[in-house]
């Protein structure tokens, strides 16, 4: 009898016409694990997936709903959408047993308990929510909080492409939870002062001063033309300065976590938010 758990698992691309969704169809596509067998995109309803990701994909129609899904008996449903689009997907994926993996950023607070709730359940589907998917931004939202316990001060620059819709992005939002915990930390020892201290009493523009956090900690958000995702977080303390960078030059960058992540996650029970614990950090 065949072994059921060597078939590979079939995986659904969810905003498929997507700058990155095209990335995804094709890396999974060439995954001799994985069976690209749906992609969802209402914008390209009824267009060969050739055409909207180009060779190397099977040849099937971009669907415009979640139906299709179901009609491919989905085991893992990726989605790197749209905040409206990820917030519906979440209870539909849910109620109909499909796995998800997601790298859509700006989804609600509220939203993301619910889904908490949604795959929570006993012997439900799973879902792994991710801000960035590279292992290296991974590995700096690690290296930052270590660096946070021993430095006096330290803020969040993020550079994104100018078609980006939400800021901040959602990893520099990761840093700087990370920073504040690494600084309240320090602070429990009894080492430091606050990272939220600032001088600043009259600003010739409003907002130059970024965004603030928990703890204090700041972010500025730089939306360019020709970037990709660049994040940087910048340390000091008394004679010296510590700066800890991650640079996507490519969306290729995300897809070995995002492969990694479609085929941990139905073993990662519940809602999973992050990488770490699927890379041993």
């Amino acid at each position: 009898m065949k072994d059921d758990r060597l078939k590979p698992f079939k995986v659904g691309v969810l905003g498929a016409g997507g700058r990155m969704g095209r990335e995804i169809c094709r890396a999974v596509a060439a995954d001799g694990e994985l069976d690209l067998v749906a992609a969802v995109d209402p914008r390209f309803a009824g267009i060969d997936l050739h055409q909207v990701a180009g060779q190397g994909v099977p040849a099937i129609d971009v669907a415009p709903d979640l139906d299709a899904l179901a009609m491919a008996s989905v085991d893992v449903a990726i989605d790197f959408s749209l905040p409206d689009a990820t917030e519906q997907a979440m209870p539909w994926c849910a109620e109909h047993g499909v796995h998800m993996v997601i790298g859509t950023t700006g989804i609600e607070d509220a939203r993301m308990d619910e889904a908490r709730k949604l795959f929570g359940r006993k012997s439900g589907p799973n879902c792994i929510v991710a801000s960035n998917f590279a292992v290296g931004a991974v590995l700096m939202a690690r290296f930052v909080e270590m660096a946070a316990r021993f430095m006096d001060g330290g803020e969040v620059i993020e550079i994104h492409h100018d078609g980006k819709v939400d800021a901040p992005s959602g990893t520099s939002l990761v840093l700087m939870e990370a920073i504040a915990s690494g600084a309240e930390a320090r602070s429990g020892e009894g080492g430091g002062a606050a990272f939220g201290r600032d001088a600043t009493e009259r600003y010739v523009l409003e907002g130059t001063r970024g965004g603030v956090g928990r703890s204090g900690v700041r972010v500025h958000s730089l939306r360019i033309p020709g970037m990709v995702a660049h994040h940087e977080a910048v340390f000091g303390a008394v004679g010296q300065a510590l700066t800890i960078r991650h640079d996507a030059f490519d969306r290729t960058s995300f897809l070995p976590g995002v492969l990694l992540a479609v085929k941990a996650v139905a073993s990662t029970p519940g809602l999973t938010l992050g990488l770490e614990s699927i890379l041993g950090l």
